[in-house]
């Protein structure tokens, strides 16, 4: 079934009306031979090829019936009703300074730019005179932090994160940074991905005696660290990389240095910049960086550590690294438009799947509109293309929380109707093009195509600036599981008999891979194809602490939470050569 839907999909439409240029010279057998130092105050050259993973969502929670609302009468809770649930979710976002007095104060704003990584947690830890002291808390960035509390966290060092996960009144021990103290000294650690041999690691640690005070698969991390026999640090950090597998975007804070880190085949974004008083800067995306006025410079390299201290700014290789493997869906939908991710803009790139679209599947329109927010700048390449108005035909409201009170009475739609209101003047009369940046379980998308066609629109054609999501993703991105995804269970004139328009297509995969290039070779796509980079194999942690959190059972009784027999999984040869300029 997910082969035909694959397959289907490539067409164009169905209706019912008829080289990486690195500073590393060479590769590395062993850790000793893995310190490479450059420039000690210049950061090597920026590479300028485009460099570019997604993990199972539906996430259980165990304690969903404490914060949320009774179920609805079709069986989902009602916050499934909102439209942003029926998405992929970024796992969250990373920053870190060094360098500045305003240290804290400059991650707190940085951390307000990568906001829609991650609204349900946010932390930083901050570093003077030795010590490393943190402030974490559940809540949106604005809600964690105060004046008096950014004011606890003096000194020049600091790193911070935001942090997406189901919800829970125990969520807050998982709220990064995370600090631990070992027998050197203290380190701090911001995570973006998603380990997926963390269930293997974490029962090896346990089995010698470590003891775990969250579900986090970052806590594996400083573990691997603190057990370390490696000298300096700096190899510690490089040990433990070495054993965890799958997608990792880190910053660490020590006493006194800011350490960056990204996988080896760089799932998720990590960007390097500096401020006019030479502070140097990590961010996930370079809208961070804009915001606290630092020049984007590179990204951090697969496979690179990157060390900042009072010596200037050293590279290490951290290991050969294969073929970078990044997430199209930073640039399809995790990504603010005004980003560099991977050395591409994510508007140039939303814009071109629009222009493909209109290309590929074009229909005889009157007007074409958006679902704001992540799909109007392909909304804007398909009008531009097709030649055809772009009008505002749905209005999002910006101000509905998680939970809401619902009516005694039931209203259809409800939770989508809170958020998205259409615009009759618009929609009235009209055959319209309505774009989206995907479809994940298609239930969102009937309500919307309902609610356009209630406003008075005549025809309404979806046009899905992504190909069909068929299979789960492991590398730090929330997606449902392959059963409930809709292109994983039906051809796509049944998702458009389910969603009910009147014609719908989505971005061929094969066009997306044109329109990349060179570096379509460079990018993830296992959430199209269930081919990926790393196999996860056993037992693997899905993103978030849908797991119980210390109040009821074990990891082991949560339903949903692993990774379906390995035999659906399709191995794949990856390439170990490590590529030097």
């Amino acid at each position: 079934m997910a082969a035909a839907a694959v397959s289907t999909a490539s067409s164009a439409a169905v209706t019912n009306k008829s080289h990486l240029s690195s500073s590393l010279d060479k590769p590395f057998s062993s850790p000793s031979q893995k310190l490479l130092s450059l420039a000690a105050k210049t950061l090597p050259k920026p590479y300028h090829h485009h460099h570019r993973t997604l993990i199972t969502a539906a996430s259980k929670n165990p304690l969903t019936d404490v914060v949320s609302s009774k179920p609805n009468p079709d069986g989902h809770s009602f916050d499934s009703y909102f439209d942003d649930d029926d998405k992929p979710r970024e796992e969250c976002g990373v920053v870190g300074i060094y360098g500045d007095s305003e240290a804290s104060r400059l991650c707190y704003l940085a951390l307000h730019a990568l906001q829609h990584r991650g609204q349900e947690g946010a932390g930083i830890v901050c570093v003077n005179d030795n010590v490393l002291k943190s402030i974490t808390g559940v809540g949106l960035v604005s809600d964690v932090f105060s004046e008096s509390k950014l004011g606890q966290l003096p000194g020049d060092l600091a790193i911070g994160h935001v942090r997406y996960s189901t919800a829970g009144s125990s969520m807050l021990k998982n709220v990064q940074p995370f600090v631990a103290s070992y027998r050197f000294g203290s380190v701090g650690v911001a995570h973006n991905g998603n380990l997926v041999n963390y269930k293997q690691l974490r029962n090896e640690l346990e089995e010698n005696g470590s003891i775990f005070n969250t579900s986090s698969d970052t806590e594996v991390v400083l573990h691997l660290i603190a057990i370390s026999k490696a000298r300096p640090f700096l190899l510690r950090i490089v040990e433990a990389c070495e054993k965890i597998e799958g997608a990792y975007s880190m910053v660490f804070a020590t006493e006194d240095k800011l350490v960056a880190v990204r996988d080896p085949y760089g799932f998720r974004p990590l960007v390097m910049g500096r401020r006019s008083n030479g502070a140097v800067v990590f961010a996930s995306e370079t809208c961070a960086l804009d915001l606290i006025e630092a020049t984007y410079e590179r990204e951090v390299l697969p496979g690179e550590v990157v060390v900042v201290d009072k010596e200037g700014v050293q590279s290490i290789c951290l290991m050969p690294h294969p073929e970078p493997k990044s997430c199209i869906f930073e640039h399809i939908y995790f990504a603010l438009p005004n980003s560099v991710v991977f050395g591409r803009s994510v508007y140039e790139s939303r814009r071109a799947f629009g222009e493909i679209l209109a290309t590929e599947a074009p229909v005889e329109c009157d007007v074409v509109i958006a679902v704001p927010d992540s799909g109007v700048v392909a909304a804007l390449g398909y009008a531009a293309k097709a030649g055809v108005p772009f009008q505002q035909g749905l209005i999002r409201s910006h101000y509905v929380g998680r939970t809401f009170i619902e009516p005694s009475q039931k209203i259809r739609d409800f939770g989508v109707k809170l958020k998205l209101s259409p615009v009759r003047a618009v929609l009235e009369g009209k055959r319209v093009v309505v774009v989206d940046d995907s479809i994940v379980r298609g239930t969102t998308s009937s309500k919307i195509v309902r609610l356009l066609k209630e406003a008075g629109a005549k025809e309404v054609h979806m046009r899905i600036a992504s190909p069909p999501i068929i299979a789960s993703c492991y590398y730090g991105v929330d997606t449902p599981s392959s059963e409930e995804l809709i292109s994983n269970r039906m051809s796509v004139e049944e998702i458009r008999e389910y969603i009910g328009s009147d014609s719908l297509a989505f971005l061929p995969i094969e066009s997306l891979n044109k329109m990349l290039g060179s570096d379509s070779k460079s990018y993830c796509y296992a959430c199209f194809s269930g081919n990926y980079p790393v196999e996860p194999t056993g037992k693997v942690k899905r993103i978030g602490d849908f797991m119980d959190d210390g109040l009821s059972g074990d990891m082991d009784s949560i339903d949903g939470g692993w990774l379906p027999g390995s035999s659906k999984v399709q191995k794949k040869t990856i390439l170990n050569e490590v590529r030097t300029s």
